[in-house]
Order: structure tokens, then sequence, then C-alpha cells
């Protein structure tokens, strides 16, 4: 069968045609999804006031008492932060006074030790499932001989704090309260006074501390760790403080505001599963399921959530639910993350 030259151009034409079309398609940018499409700084803007104006009178809850100095903070804090992952800062509300950070610095000594030590040093020595038990429980530890805990309870983060490498007490001290400066992207200091009152204070954890170091898990002085861990707890932050941390994870370890990077993109999945489900004490799984979010709160009224890839969004008020978590921080952010499109679960059906 012969073909003419005319049949050949014509073929030859519509391989090339289709090649530039296929290609086309794959250097055309994406369009933004639907839920990128809601982080306009006008929609971000009313989302946080909406927030703040319909939670900033409410009068649930109470500060924390157990540690004196607590008690003694002012119940009126209440400020929301939201840093997008490029490095975009929207606030509202009271954003510069401090209140101590509490538990939530166990996420960045955990982050820390990790970057130190590898990604599986902390399930080997400490675990990563949630207890089931209240997060200062003894019981949970002879339960497995301080094996299936997290980072998060009080006895995996008092282990993971004795974990930071350091020759002397100051240098390990230096180090973590370094590494919390870099995540705020300002130089961080201990609010003395919370200090002395939780360390007055901390013989149940001086216990949990002690227990891990007879079960092996802690190599050094149990005291040291438990005195460490105390101050890591006492150290000073405000609402933008927090939101710039949380925005360092949503950002793959990368501070969106000053650019340095603080955990390699790779270890964040792993830090954001533990969150996940032990972020929020003994509510972590009602948080998980209402918001889908990535938190973890402290007993000084703050908490912080990711939406990986997007943002991270803190917010401050002391007043606790019987859990210990902000219950203006919690309804807060849970409301902004459901308006902007925070939970990451959230998907579309592919092509609507």
């Amino acid at each position: 069968m012969q073909y003419s030259r005319k049949f050949f151009s014509l073929f030859f034409a519509g391989i090339l045609a289709v090649a530039s079309a296929s290609c086309s398609a794959e250097n055309e940018a994406p369009a933004a999804s639907p839920v990128d499409s809601k982080l306009t700084e006008k929609n971000i803007n009313a989302e946080l006031k909406k927030a703040y104006d319909k939670y900033k009178g409410l009068k649930e809850g109470a500060n924390a008492d157990y540690i004196p100095a607590l008690d003694k903070v002012d119940s009126n804090i209440f400020g929301i932060v939201l840093v997008t992952v490029d490095g975009k800062v929207y606030s509202v509300g009271d954003i510069e006074s401090e209140v101590s950070i509490q538990s939530i610095s166990k996420v960045f000594t955990m982050a820390k030790v990790t970057e130190e030590k590898g990604i599986d040093a902390l399930p080997k020595n400490v675990g990563v499932d949630a207890t089931g038990q209240v997060f200062n429980s003894i019981y949970a530890i002879e339960q497995n001989q301080g094996h299936e805990m997290n980072p998060l309870v009080n006895a995996g983060a008092i282990t993971t704090t004795s974990m930071v490498s350091g020759k002397s007490y100051n240098e390990i001290w230096n180090k973590i309260l370094g590494y919390y400066s870099d995540f705020a992207g300002r130089e961080l200091t201990v609010l003395e006074d919370i200090y002395k009152s939780e360390a007055a204070t901390n013989q149940r954890n001086q216990a949990i501390a002690h227990l891990m170091y007879a079960y092996g898990h802690i190599e050094g002085d149990p005291l040291q760790a438990t005195d460490i861990y105390t101050r890591q707890c006492s150290v000073g932050v405000n609402a933008k403080d927090l939101g710039n941390m949380a925005a360092t994870l949503a950002n793959a370890g990368t501070n969106p505001i000053t650019g340095k990077e603080l955990v390699k993109s790779a270890d964040i999945p792993e830090i954001l599963a533990v969150m996940a489900t032990a972020g929020l004490y003994d509510d972590a799984g009602k948080w998980l399921y209402k918001t889908g979010l990535p938190a973890k709160s402290g007993v000084g009224g703050g908490i912080i959530a990711v939406s990986p890839g997007k943002f991270g969004i803190a917010a401050i008020s002391p007043p606790l639910d019987a859990a210990g978590n902000s219950v203006r921080a919690q309804k807060a952010i849970a409301d902004i993350s459901a308006a902007l499109g925070g939970n990451p679960y959230e998907a579309a059906p592919y092509g609507k």
C-alpha cells in the first residue's frame, strides 16, 4: 500500500499537535484548590475577628491552680495569631502578654532530639503511642516498664529532655532555649516566678523521672532532667511566638519568617503524628475528630495547631477545661480552621 506525502505530513502534524498539548498540560501551573482559595488576607482577617469577637466574653473554665503561680495569671488574656507558610502574619487581640509555654514545649524538645539522634531514637526509648492514661500517670509507666509512652506525656517528655546532648546542665539548657527561640524568631526567656513555683511543687515529676531512670530510659541524673524539664515549661511566650512556632512546623521545619531550617522536612510527618494522637491530653481524640489538626496545648493557656503546607495558628487564653485545655483557644482555632479549610483530611471529589 502506498501513502502520499500529504498523508505523512498530516500524520506527523497530528502527532506533534498531541505531544505539544500534552507538554502544555504538564507544564501548566495547577489551579488553586478550593481550600487554598480561602486563604486570602480578607478571609483570614475576617475569620480571626469573627472568632475573637465570638469568644472574648466567654467565661467558661478556670486557670490551672496546681502550680500556684498559674492561678495568678490574668484570665482575661486572649489573643490569636495565624502565620501562613509564606510568612504572612495575621493577629487579633492580646498578642504581647506572655504566659508560660508549659507542655507545648514538649513538641520542640521532641524535635530537637529527633534532629540530634534520628527519627528512631524516641520510638525506641520512649514510644509514640497514646497511653490512655492521664498525662502525669505513674500507672502508665508501671504498665509497660516505661515503654509504650510518647514524648507528650510527662514520663516521655522528661525522658526526652534527658536525651538532649550536652556535657553540663548549662550546655543542655542553653541548647534547648536557643532552639525554642529559633522557632519563635526572637530570644525567649524563663518566667522566673513560674519556674520557682513549679520547681517547688514538682515532686510527682521527680518520682516519674526516678521510675524512668530505674527502668533504664533515663541514663543521666533524673533530678537534673526533671529540673531542666521544669525550666523549659516555664519559658515565656506570647501568641505571636506560638504562631511562628506552629508555622515552622506547617512549613516543613523551616521558620517562614527567618528562613532558618530547624527540622528536616522528612522528620515533620512523625512529629505531627504524635501531636495528632496525644496533643490535647485526654481530649486529643475529640480534638482530632473535630478539626483534623495536629496540635499541642499547655496548662499556661496556649494552644498551637498545624495545617501542613498552609498555616500555623496559635491562641492564648488561660482558663482551662477539665482536660487541661484552654476553652477559648480551642473554640477559636476550631472555628477559624474550619472556615479557612485547614483540616488536612478534607478533600473534594476528583474533578470537582
